[in-house]
C-alpha cells in the first residue's frame, strides 16, 4: 500500500508552486482541479449535469462551459453552492478514488492536491496532510491580483472555503508561504527529507 499525502490550502495560497516542485522531483501528484476540468469538458460526466441544471447560457459558442459565469452563478447563491457541493462533489469523489486506487498499486508514495480537502471530508484518505498556509491579508491581495477582482469579490470567494487558520489545526504539517519562493521550497525539501521521502531525480 502506497503512502498518500494530501496537499491543501486556500485560493491563492500557493499550492501550485509546491505541487510543480514535487512533480519536478519525480513524484506523482493528482490535481483535483485538473480532474474537475476534465469532467467539465464536453462529453465529461459533469458537463451534462451542469448544462441540464443551469441551461444553455453556460455554454460558449465553441461548446465549452463558460467557467467564469458558472463560478459567479455558484458562488453568488448559497443554494446553488450547496447543490454544486453535493452533486459535483459525488462525481469528483468517485473519479479521485479511482485515481487513488490506481496509484496505490504502482507508487510507494504519491500526493493528491485537493483544495477542499477538509470541506469535502477527504482527510481520512491520507497518511499526512500538508497545508500551504498564507496570511489572510496576503491571500486577499494575491487573489485580487491573480483574478483581477475587487477586494469585496475576493473576500466573498474566500468566504466559501474554511479559513486557513481553521485548516491549520487539522493539518499534519504547515508550509508557510508568506515569504519568498525559496523559503517555501526549503520547507518542502525539509518535509521530504524529514519523512524519509527522498526526491527521485
Amino acid at each position: 500500500m502506497g503512502k498518500i499525502i494530501g496537499i491543501t490550502g486556500g485560493i491563492a495560497s500557493g499550492k501550485s508552486t509546491v505541487t510543480n516542485f514535487l512533480r519536478q522531483k519525480g513524484f506523482q501528484v493528482v490535481d483535483a482541479d485538473a480532474v474537475v476540468h476534465q469532467l467539465q469538458r464536453p462529453g465529461g460526466r459533469l458537463y451534462q449535469i451542469l448544462v441540464q441544471h443551469f441551461g444553455q447560457e453556460v455554454v460558449l459558442e465553441n461548446g465549452e462551459l463558460n467557467r467564469p459565469l458558472l463560478a459567479s452563478l455558484i458562488f453568488s447563491d448559497p443554494e446553488e453552492r450547496e447543490w454544486s457541493k453535493r452533486i459535483q462533489g459525488e462525481v469528483i469523489c468517485e473519479e479521485l478514488a479511482t485515481l487513488r486506487d490506481q496509484l496505490t498499486q504502482t507508487e510507494a508514495i504519491f500526493f493528491m492536491d485537493i483544495p477542499l480537502l477538509f470541506e469535502q471530508d477527504y482527510a481520512a484518505w491520507f497518511d499526512e496532510i500538508w497545508l500551504v498556509y498564507v496570511d489572510r491579508d496576503i491571500q486577499v491581495e494575491r487573489l485580487m491580483k491573480r483574478d483581477h477582482l475587487s477586494k469585496e469579490l475576493a473576500e466573498s470567494r474566500l468566504a466559501t472555503q474554511w479559513s486557513l487558520d481553521e485548516k491549520k489545526r487539522l493539518a499534519s504539517h504547515i508550509i508557510d508561504n508568506s515569504g519568498n519562493q525559496e523559503y517555501l521550497l526549503e520547507q518542502v525539501i525539509s518535509l521530504l527529507e524529514g519523512g524519509d521521502i527522498y526526491a527521485r531525480d
